[in-house]
C-alpha cells in the first residue's frame, strides 16, 4: 500500500498467521513501473490505494520461478512439484508436472478406507516402466519429466542405441510377464499417458472399472520387477515395513 506519510514509498505487507506485519517498502516510481509494464495494477479509492499483481504479473512471477529456462512456458501453464522416480540406475530426484500423469493422479486420490488407489510399489513399476518406453523411443517425448532420464545422456551414437536396445528388451520381459491385454494397457496407461476416462471409453469398458484393472495390471508388473510393498524375510525381521526396489538385470530373478 503507500505510505499515508510518504505518498513517494509503497510498503509492502505480509500476513503470517492472520496477522499483517512489515515486509519493506520501495520507491513509488517502482509501483507504476510495474504498472506501466501491466504487472501490477491499483485498487482501492484515492487515498486507499493497493498494488496488486497482476494476471500477467503472476504468470511473469511463475515462468521466473523455474530452474530450467527453456521450461518457463510449462512453469507458467503448469503446477510442478518435486518428486522421486525409480530408474535404471537408482532413485532420482525430478520435476515433474503431477497434473500429466496417470500414475501420479491414482497415487494421489484415495480409496474409501482412506488408502491410495496406488501404492508406492504399483507406482514405481509404473514409474520404471514409463523411464523404458521412453528410452527406448516408442512413444514421443513430451512427458511431464524433462529434467532427468536418462541422467547424463548417451555420449555416442552407439551408446543410445545400445540403451535403446536394452529398454526395447526389458519391456519386452516386463509385457511377457504381464500378459498381453495388461501389457497393451500399461502401453496406453505408462507410455501415451491416456487417463482412465479415456481407457474406459477406448475399450468399452464400465465406469470406473479401469482403476481395479490398472492396480491389478501394476501390481503384477511390480511383482515381475521384485518391487515389494512391505519387506519380507530378513528386512521384516528388522522391523523394516518401507517397501523396497530390487533391480534385476534384463527385468528377469
Amino acid at each position: 500500500m503507500v505510505d499515508p506519510t510518504d505518498d513517494g514509498s509503497v510498503i509492502v505487507h505480509r500476513k503470517r498467521a492472520g496477522i499483517s506485519v512489515g515486509a519493506g517498502r520501495f520507491g513509488r516510481m517502482d509501483a507504476e513501473a510495474l504498472v506501466r509494464q501491466d504487472l501490477a495494477v491499483w485498487r482501492g479509492a484515492a487515498g486507499r490505494e493497493m498494488l496488486s499483481l497482476s494476471e500477467a504479473g503472476r504468470s511473469h512471477l511463475r515462468r521466473a520461478s523455474g530452474h530450467a529456462p527453456d521450461a518457463a512456458f510449462l512453469n507458467q501453464h503448469r503446477g510442478v512439484v518435486n518428486a522421486t522416480i525409480e530408474t535404471e540406475t537408482g532413485p532420482a530426484r525430478v520435476r515433474m508436472d503431477p497434473e500429466e500423469s496417470p500414475l501420479d493422479w491414482l497415487r494421489r486420490r484415495k480409496d474409501r478406507t482412506g488408502a491410495p488407489l496406488l501404492d508406492e510399489a504399483a507406482y514405481q513399476a509404473g514409474e520404471r516402466l514409463r523411464t523404458d518406453i521412453m528410452l527406448a523411443g516408442l512413444v514421443p517425448g513430451v512427458t511431464a519429466r524433462w529434467d532427468a532420464v536418462p541422467t547424463g545422456g548417451p555420449t555416442s551414437p552407439s551408446e543410445a542405441t545400445d540403451r535403446m536396445i536394452a529398454a526395447r528388451q526389458r519391456i519386452r520381459h516386463a509385457f511377457a510377464a504381464v500378459g498381453s491385454d495388461f501389457g497393451d494397457l500399461l502401453m496406453d496407461l505408462c507410455g501415451f499417458l491416456k487417463g482412465l476416462e479415456l481407457i474406459e471409453r477406448e475399450r468399452d469398458w464400465p465406469q470406473r472399472s479401469a482403476k481395479v484393472v490398472v492396480r491389478l495390471a501394476l501390481a503384477r508388473l511390480a511383482e515381475h520387477y521384485g518391487i515389494e510393498s512391505t519387506a519380507r524375510g530378513p528386512a521384516a525381521a528388522r522391523g523394516i515395513r518401507a517397501w523396497q526396489a530390487v533391480v534385476i538385470e534384463g527385468g528377469r530373478v
